[in-house]
């Protein structure tokens, strides 16, 4: 067995046997991490026998027969099948809203090709005698210009976790969003872009960060917001019954939260409402019919992922599931069965704080709507799932379990990075119809104005590391960007929600323009808005089918750019990178400053000399107009921005040593946006768009 003969093997199974990095320097992919890689793929590659085994697997499929149980089209497009003929076939075209109608499958340069369909959806098509899906997308994702023509709209982005308001147990709720979103409205914003609200780990709270989620399919209870599915009055009077009206005092947030003994105070709120609303009349009206459909609706999804949380408890001393007892670690097992069982209540009390989730992030939306803004909640979509949690535990064949998503070494990240976090096998995706990334990208969507997709290259390719790896010793991994593109774009329609791509980093060449044509808003950032002598771009230049912002949760924010704060919180934690020091990074920012002023002063939206490194906030108020003028369709600011915060939501890099994802507003979330200063940036951003 040769080197060249993995290689090919690697290539064929669609991993990148070499990459170059930000500086053009090609690497070389180690052969055992190509076996590892293709292992994780289902391509065994230890042995000559295993190589042609493998080899024959990856075939090119040539008949019918061999066709996936699931295939994209563009709508009004005809589209050319991966098989070969010479000969028309005969396929008859169930339509997903009803109809039938024949057609014929031509030969065009020796490829099967399927008409022109005008009708999006989920289509069946009976080709002799199988049945497969026909999935016919629009053109595009629904874009903003979609929602407002010619739009110039903006809005904020906000951490829900950090949101206050009365009653919230000391964590961020879907009451603080309904209150952030009604007040941004009231002065033109559009949208609101939140932190994920993923299911993360019931059982184990230090568990907390929104982007290594449990399961993307389920939602995290700590953000229900009871009081907007129970009415208050319910509320209070089963706290009253369970003794619980001073557990919001116990519970009292400072500046920084404490995930588990707010948790805990939440979740005994949400016992106390599960046994009222058992017992009390709700159950036989309208709201217990809701929840019976919503059990319905959940289906096998819903009851595995109530019964993972169960299991978690009662194995709450071992935690990852991989080290359970045998039986246990199979979903489907007869063990799991009979364990959920004997715990009928406790599966229903989890499916119960889900769907209060799900209506209280419903209710959210509705309100943010009502209150004007025209797009409303922007959800946002995590890379991947935390290899311990529900969506693994139940979707073990889908992933790709024993590697990490990560990022090869660049100019932020000198050694890298590992995530932790398992995605999908692209190979598994097809197989399965793409079945799991569409009831990802549904329960994305839901109830939301639009998404965001994280690290938004993982359509295309991934930077995989084989588990105990060093974060350099990985590889890119191929997705099929044409179907999840057209994938994407058919389920943002069927929900009306627009869609924005984090197309920040290592971005592989051409890739904004194959997210511009279908329609998914790329992103552009003030710090790397940059032009190569240095200097920052004017409004004027940046992209204009992006969404345009200060910072986002991994960045500096203005304040904090402009102080330093960013730079002594990466030396003190250690993220500086490989050969960086801090003196060297301080005289850079010495350079950077003035760059950044010059340009605000260019704009017209700042003048006079640089303010000092301690008085940031005529920087920030120069920096959200800078931004805001620019012809983007939406510019959205960090709620962190408006406050003039210095400290960032997050470090990356860092874990328990920074308090990422613990900070919380200084002020509740229905008076953020009236302290004077705030006002008045508020009003700035808004006069520079102003509303149509």
């Amino acid at each position: 067995m040769t080197d060249d003969a993995l290689r090919d093997l690697a290539r064929r199974a669609g991993v990148s046997v070499e990459w170059q990095d930000q500086a053009g320097k090609t690497h070389t992919v180690a052969p055992d991490v190509l076996r590892r890689i293709l292992a994780a793929l289902g391509f065994r590659a230890d042995s000559s026998r295993d190589l042609s085994a493998s080899r024959r697997t990856l075939a090119r499929r040539s008949t019918l027969a061999d066709l996936p149980p699931l295939i994209t089209a563009i709508a009004g497009r005809p589209t050319r099948l991966d098989v070969g003929g010479n000969e028309a076939v005969a396929a008859r075209l169930t339509l997903e809203r009803g109809g039938q109608r024949d057609i014929s499958l031509l030969p065009a340069r020796g490829r099967l090709r399927v008409p022109a369909i005008a009708e999006s959806g989920y289509h069946r098509m009976q080709i002799e005698d199988r049945e497969i899906v026909l999935a016919v997308a629009p053109a595009h994702c629904r874009a903003i210009e979609d929602v407002v023509p010619d739009a110039r709209l903006w809005g904020l982005t906000a951490q829900v976790y950090a949101l206050k308001t009365d009653g919230d147990y000391g964590i961020g709720d879907a009451a603080g969003v309904v209150a952030l979103a009604e007040s941004a409205a009231r002065q033109g914003a559009d949208a609101l872009a939140l932190s994920p609200v993923h299911a993360v780990f019931g059982t184990d709270p230090a568990r907390y960060g929104p982007y290594a989620p449990s399961s993307r399919l389920f939602y995290n209870p700590l953000h229900a917001a009871p009081a907007l599915v129970f009415g208050a009055d319910f509320v209070a009077e089963a706290m009253a019954s369970a003794g619980l009206e001073a557990a919001n005092g116990a519970a009292a947030p400072g500046d920084l939260i404490d995930w588990p003994a707010s948790a805990s105070a939440k979740q005994a709120v949400l016992h106390a409402l599960f046994d009222a609303f058992l017992d009390g009349p709700a159950w036989d009206g309208a709201l217990g019919a809701d929840f019976a459909r919503y059990r319905a609706d959940g289906g096998e999804a819903l009851f595995q992922h109530a019964c993972f949380e169960a299991l978690h408890a009662a194995h709450s001393t071992v935690g990852d599931w991989r080290r359970w007892p045998s039986d246990l670690r199979n979903p489907r097992s007869a063990a799991v069965a009979a364990f959920a069982a004997s715990r009928e209540d406790v599966l229903l009390f989890h499916t119960f704080v889900q769907w209060v989730t799900v209506r209280s992030l419903s209710a959210a939306q509705l309100r943010a709507r009502q209150a004007g803004m025209r797009i409303g909640l922007i959800g946002d979509l995590a890379v991947g799932i935390d290899p311990t949690g529900s969506q693994a535990w139940s979707q073990q064949d889908d992933l790709l379990l024993g590697l990490t998503i990560g990022a090869p070494p660049d100019l932020m990240n000198r050694r890298g990075q590992a995530w932790g976090l398992a995605s999908f096998s692209p190979h598994a995706l097809e197989a399965r119809g793409y079945a799991p990334f569409i009831a990802t990208l549904r329960a994305a969507m839901r109830n939301v104005g639009g998404i965001r997709i994280d690290h938004a290259m993982g359509l295309a390719r991934l930077w995989l590391v084989p588990e105990g790896a060093t974060p350099a010793e990985g590889a890119y991994l191929s997705y099929p960007l044409q179907d999840l593109l057209r994938l994407l774009a058919l389920e943002s329609v069927r929900h009306g929600a627009i869609v924005l791509g984090e197309d920040l980093g290592t971005v592989p060449a051409g890739y904004h323009d194959v997210l511009e044509q279908a329609g998914v808003h790329g992103m552009r950032v003030l710090w790397f808005e940059r032009n190569s002598n240095g200097g920052f771009n004017p409004p004027r230049g940046w992209d204009r089918s992006a969404v345009a912002m200060t910072s986002t949760h991994d960045l500096p924010t203005v304040a904090g750019w402009w102080s330093g704060t960013d730079i002594v919180a990466r030396t003190e934690h250690g993220q500086l990178g490989l050969g960086m020091t801090p003196e060297a990074m301080q005289q850079q920012r010495s350079a950077d400053r003035p760059a950044l002023w010059n340009a605000l002063v260019s704009e017209h939206v700042a003048e006079g000399l640089p303010p000092p490194t301690d008085d940031p906030k005529p920087v920030v108020d120069a920096a959200l107009r800078f931004v805001a003028r620019t012809e983007s369709p939406l510019c959205l600011i960090p709620l962190e921005d408006l406050l003039a915060q210095q400290e960032q939501p997050n470090l990356p890099g860092s874990v328990d040593d920074y308090p990422n994802w613990r900070r919380r507003l200084p002020v509740p979330a229905e008076v953020a946006l009236e302290q004077a200063d705030v006002v008045s940036r508020v009003a700035a951003v808004a006069a520079e768009r102003p509303r149509q």
